[in-house]
């Protein structure tokens, strides 16, 4: 798909300079003529006298041309006036390129913030279908459990198991969001978020499943 790039807008009074210096250039107007007056030229191009004051300014700062008083404007330089065509040029191109520049800019940033829209869309519908499949479940440790005396971290239990625990309860005491140097004991209640596949994973922990969907509890105390 192609994509149109709008380009910079030329002031009026440039145009008509760059068009008087191109007749000059092609030999139009030669050195030492007097080209029309301003009135006529200002008729010629449709515009006021005061654009065509400033477009010959400009040519007249180049030295293409020279403004006498009660003469009018004569021209100076074909030279000047082909330097002018070609600095014109070059800044055109420079320009362009900018405009270009600015252009790619600016689509790159929508472009990011749809990138961003997108991935948080994802990541929301991710997390949703993932807790969409998991339960609560709460079990006891047991007495020959692997857990006891090792910190959450040490347990690697969210590799093993899948799930996360949310809480311990603890001799009555909850034990909310654990950190990871927390400590498990005997007898400690896990509230535990897994998906329902994730619970026969348990089983080599010597767990007692106490509540949640049992599912394939094989090997679990229940």
């Amino acid at each position: 798909m192609s994509v149109e790039i709008p380009h910079s807008k030329t002031a009026r009074y440039i145009k008509i300079a760059v068009d008087i210096a191109t007749c000059i250039a092609r030999g139009e107007y030669r050195v030492g003529q007097k080209i029309l007056g301003r009135s006529t030229l200002a008729g010629r191009y449709n515009v006021s006298p005061e654009t065509i004051r400033r477009a010959l300014a400009v040519l007249e700062e180049r030295k293409v041309v020279k403004m006498q008083p009660g003469v009018g404007v004569i021209v100076c330089s074909r030279t000047a006036a082909e330097n002018y065509l070609a600095e014109y040029g070059q800044r055109q191109i420079l320009e362009d390129i900018q405009k270009r520049l600015h252009y790619y800019l600016q689509e790159r940033r929508k472009l990011d913030q749809k990138i961003a829209q997108l991935t948080n869309e994802l990541l929301e519908y991710t997390f949703k279908m993932a807790t969409r499949y998991q339960r609560i479940h709460e079990f006891r440790v047991e007495e020959n459990s692997p857990l006891i005396g090792k910190s959450l971290k040490e347990t690697e239990f969210r590799t093993l198991t899948g799930g996360t625990i949310l809480s311990i309860n603890r001799n009555g005491k909850e034990i909310v969001s654990p950190d990871a140097e927390t400590i498990i004991e005997k007898n400690d209640i896990l509230t535990v978020v897994a998906p329902q596949e994730s619970i026969d994973e348990s089983r080599a922990l010597n767990l007692t499943h106490l509540s949640g969907p049992a599912g394939n509890l094989t090997g679990i105390t229940e």
